[in-house]
C-alpha cells in the first residue's frame, strides 16, 4: 500500500500553485501565533497594568533565547528531512523524526533547569527594574518549566510542514491560539492570575496541541511516523542538523544579545515605559515578520526538494515568487506604521505616556520596512537549500555588523532616539548586501542550469 504523505508534488506540480498550497497554511498559522501574541499582551496591558508590559518586554531577551535552541532542531531537521525527501532517502528521513523528539527532551529540560537557577540574576540583566523584575519573573517561571513542551510542539510542527503537510501543521497552530486566547481572559481576568495566568494559558495550549501532534505522527500509513528504532541519535543526523539550524539559531541568539542592549538603552534614556514602548511596537513590528515566515516556510519545502532533485529552475521560480510577496506584506507594514501608529498601540495599553512613546518608536522602526521581506527571504532560502554558511552569515549581517554598533554608537548622540532609528538603518544596510549575495547565487543557478541541459 502506498503510504501517504510523500511528496512527489514538490517536483511536478506548477511552482505558483505550489507556493500557495504550502503557503497559504503557513501565513495563516504564523499569523494566528503572531495575532496571539499580541492577545498576551493586550490582555496584560489592559488587566494587570503598564509596567506589567515593560516587565513582559524584559522576557523577550530569553524568549529568544530558548527559541534559539527550538529553531536549532525544529528548523535545521525540517530543512534536512525536505531536503532527504527529494533524494528519496526515506529511512534518513524517518530517523530525523525520531532524533528531533531525542534532541528537543534533552536541549529542552537543559535549558530550563539552567535558567530557572539564574533567573534573578538574567532578567536584571536584561533589564529589569525592581517594579518590573516581579512581572517578568512570575511569567518566566511558568514558560520555563514548559519550555520542552514548546520545543516539541514547534519541532513536530516543522517536520509536518516538511514532509508534506502544511494544513495539518496550520491547524496545530490555529487550535493553539485559539485556546490560548480562550483561557486567557479567563485566568487572567476570572481567576485574577495576572500575568501568570497568560503564561498558563500559552503552555497548556500547546500541551493540548502537541498531543493532537503525537497521534499524526502516530499514524504508521504516513510516510514519516513513529516506531522504535529511530530515536537513538546518529551523528551524522545531529551533525547535519545542528549545522543548517545554526543560521535560525545564532539569528536568535543574536536577537537576544540585541534586546538586552536596546531594553538597557531605553531604560537609560528613557525609563521603564520606553521599553514597554519597545514591547508594543516588537508585537505589532512582528506580526508584519511572522507573515513573512509564513510566506518563507512555505518556500522551504519546495526550494529544498527541487534543489535536492537538482531543478534549479525551479528553484529560482519560487525564490523570485516568494520576494514578491514578502515585499508586498512588508510594505502593507510600513503603511499601517507610517499612516496610524497612535490608533494601531493604543489597542495595548491607554497610558498616554506609553502610547506617545509606542508611536514614535513604530513610525521610526518601519522607515525602510518595505525592504525587510527581501531580506528575510534570502537569508531563509540559502538556510532551505542547506547552505548553512551563508545562511549564517546573512542572519548575523543585521544583527551584529550593523545593528549592534548603531546601538551602542547612536544613543551616544540622540538619546533614546537613536536607539529606535538603529533599526531601520541595521534594515537598509543588511539588505544592500542580501542582495549581493543573491545575485551571485543567481548567476550558479543560472549556470547549473545550463550544465544539465547539455548532459541531457
Amino acid at each position: 500500500m502506498a503510504k501517504t504523505g510523500t511528496p512527489t508534488e514538490l517536483g511536478t506540480q506548477p511552482i505558483g500553485k505550489l507556493l500557495l498550497q504550502y503557503a497559504i497554511p503557513a501565513i495563516i498559522a504564523m499569523t494566528a501565533a503572531s495575532l496571539y501574541n499580541m492577545v498576551d499582551s493586550i490582555f496584560i496591558g489592559h488587566g494587570v497594568g503598564p509596567l506589567a508590559i515593560s516587565g513582559l518586554a524584559i522576557t523577550f531577551p530569553l524568549m529568544n533565547l530558548a527559541a534559539a535552541f527550538g529553531s536549532l532542531v525544529g528548523v535545521g531537521a525540517s530543512t534536512l528531512v525536505s531536503v532527504k525527501l527529494g533524494q528519496k532517502d526515506y529511512d534518513t528521513a524517518q530517523h530525523i523524526l525520531g532524533n528531533v523528539i531525542t534532541l528537543n527532551l534533552i536541549i529542552g529540560i537543559g535549558f530550563s533547569i539552567l535558567t530557572l537557577l539564574f533567573l534573578n540574576p538574567i532578567l536584571y540583566f536584561f533589564g529589569a527594574s525592581t517594579d518590573t523584575i516581579s512581572y517578568a519573573r512570575d511569567y518566566m517561571v511558568i514558560i520555563l518549566l514548559g519550555n520542552v513542551i514548546t520545543h516539541m510542539y514547534l519541532g513536530l510542527n516543522a517536520l509536518l510542514r516538511a514532509s508534506g503537510h502544511p494544513q495539518k501543521a496550520m491547524t496545530a497552530t490555529i487550535t493553539t491560539v485559539i485556546i490560548n486566547t480562550i483561557l486567557d481572559p479567563i485566568f487572567i481576568y476570572g481567576f485574577h492570575w495576572g500575568i501568570q495566568g497568560a503564561a498558563i494559558a500559552t503552555i497548556l495550549a500547546q500541551i493540548i496541541s502537541l498531543m493532537w501532534q503525537f497521534k499524526t505522527f502516530t499514524n504508521k500509513n504516513e510516510l514519516l511516523h513513529l516506531h522504535r528504532g529511530i530515536y537513538k541519535l546518529r551523528t551524522t543526523i545531529v551533525k547535519n542538523t545542528i549545522a543548517i539550524g545554526m543560521s535560525p539559531f545564532l539569528m536568535n541568539l543574536a536577537a537576544c544579545f540585541i534586546v538586552i542592549f536596546i531594553n538597557k538603552g531605553l531604560k537609560q534614556y528613557d525609563g521603564d515605559l520606553a521599553i514597554g514602548a519597545f514591547g508594543i511596537v516588537n508585537r505589532i513590528v512582528f506580526l508584519f515578520v511572522m507573515i513573512v515566515m509564513g510566506l518563507n516556510q512555505g518556500m522551504q519545502p519546495i526550494a529544498g526538494y527541487n534543489f535536492g532533485a537538482r531543478q534549479y529552475h525551479r528553484v529560482n521560480q519560487v525564490l523570485k515568487l516568494t520576494i514578491y510577496g514578502a515585499t508586498a506584506i512588508t510594505t502593507t507594514g510600513f503603511l499601517v506604521g507610517e499612516l496610524m501608529p497612535e490608533l494601531v498601540v493604543s489597542a495595548f495599553t491607554t497610558h498616554e505616556g506609553l502610547i506617545r512613546r509606542s508611536a514614535t518608536g513604530l513610525r521610526i522602526v518601519v522607515m525602510f520596512f518595505p525592504i525587510i521581506g527581501f531580506q528575510m527571504v534570502t537569508s531563509n532560502f540559502f538556510q532551505s537549500i542547506g547552505m548553512a554558511g551563508k545562511a549564517i552569515f546573512l542572519s548575523l549581517t543585521r544583527q551584529l555588523l550593523f545593528l549592534l554598533p548603531c546601538i551602542i554608537l547612536l544613543p551616544l548622540f540622540w538619546g533614546a532616539t537613536g536607539i529606535w532609528w538603529s533599526m531601520p538603518i541595521s534594515d537598509l544596510a543588511a539588505s544592500v548586501v542580501a542582495g549581493a549575495m543573491l545575485y551571485r547565487q543567481f548567476k550558479i543557478f543560472k549556470t547549473h542550469s545550463n550544465n544539465l541541459k547539455v548532459e541531457k
